[in-house]
């Protein structure tokens, strides 16, 4: 009897630590964040936003590691390949979306989890504050006389297809210059090493104030509040979403398989800290546009990206390849 009585008492000493954290007690240690972009960009600058306020918030340690490459498949391949307990989470964005749609990574929605959106970004034409076009017409026209080099993040994403949408409302061709990132192209476009990009404001906004150089157009149907002065290509007469509407979107990402438990945790600890006054100031001074979507909700919205980009992003460039010798 004695035997069977400190057999018992073993056994639940025992059992506390064999059980895994679940649920309410997740995390116990620091969520790994894979950022498939330059560090400098925007997605690892609302990253690292994101790092300060949950630690502040709920005690709990992202650590940020940029992983570039592949307009972001790379890093978005060891998210899917990561173990489903909570502790790998990634940055997805429309750039891979588009990737998916032309069959240019092995990726699928499936591999994921969605767990909440970070933000929707709008995308402007931005030159250095040297070229000789002092608006978006001049600057159309001037192409017509000499092909100008736009450079990316990335090929065959978001950035690109309004760089081919802007040499169609030109009626000429282009010199495309992709990078691995924000951060490198807004810094070769400040140096004068291409002529144009097309980024986002929050990775352009610093070489703005700088006067390094000037936006001369906004991929949207309404004015930016932060540069209210800049004209939509729309307000000029040039449709740049012909095939549809396009978004570019950043949004949190685990493994597939996750449990929900855990899911409903990590939903928790990044929508409190995206909603928060903290990361809505960052937006609004960055020209980030904040709308919360979560867990299902967010699901259905990627879905409905990767429709529209199965569809768009394939007539745009088979339309460009058409027009090359």
């Amino acid at each position: 009897m004695r035997q069977r009585h400190f057999a018992a008492l073993a056994l639940a000493a025992l059992l506390p630590f064999a059980a895994p954290a679940s649920g309410k007690d997740f995390p116990q240690r620091d969520i790994q964040f894979i950022i498939p972009w330059n560090a400098g960009g925007s997605n690892d600058i609302a990253a690292r936003q994101l790092q300060n306020i949950m630690q502040k918030q709920a005690g709990v340690s992202l650590i940020v590691e940029n992983l570039p490459g592949a307009t972001g498949s790379i890093g978005m391949t060891r998210v899917a390949r990561s173990a489903p307990d909570g502790y790998t989470v990634g940055m997805g964005t429309s750039s891979t979306l588009a990737q998916i749609a032309q069959k240019l990574t092995d990726l699928q929605n499936s591999q994921f989890t969605p767990i909440a959106r970070v933000s929707v970004d709008p995308l402007i034409l931005v030159v250095h504050q040297q070229n000789p076009a002092r608006n978006l017409q001049e600057f159309l026209a001037n192409m017509k006389q000499k092909p100008v080099s736009i450079g990316t993040p990335g090929t065959n994403n978001l950035n690109h297809i309004f760089a081919e949408m802007t040499a169609q409302a030109a009626g000429t061709s282009y010199i495309h210059v992709p990078y691995t990132g924000g951060a490198k192209v807004i810094t070769d476009l400040a140096g004068n090493q291409i002529q144009a990009a097309v980024l986002k404001p929050s990775e352009s906004k610093g070489q703005i104030d700088a006067g390094n150089v000037r936006p001369l157009g906004v991929f949207a149907n309404e004015r930016l509040e932060i540069m209210p002065d800049i004209p939509t290509f729309k307000e000029l007469g040039h449709d740049v979403f012909p095939y549809g509407p396009l978004v570019q979107m950043a949004y949190v990402v685990a493994p597939a398989g996750l449990p929900q438990m855990e899911r409903d945790r990590l939903i928790t600890l990044f929508s409190n800290a995206i909603e928060s006054p903290e990361f809505k100031d960052f937006a609004d001074k960055n020209g980030v546009v904040i709308s919360p979507l979560k867990g299902d909700d967010l699901t259905k919205e990627i879905d409905g990206v990767q429709n529209t980009l199965n569809s768009v992003a394939t007539r745009i460039f088979e339309k460009a390849e058409g027009k090359k010798p």
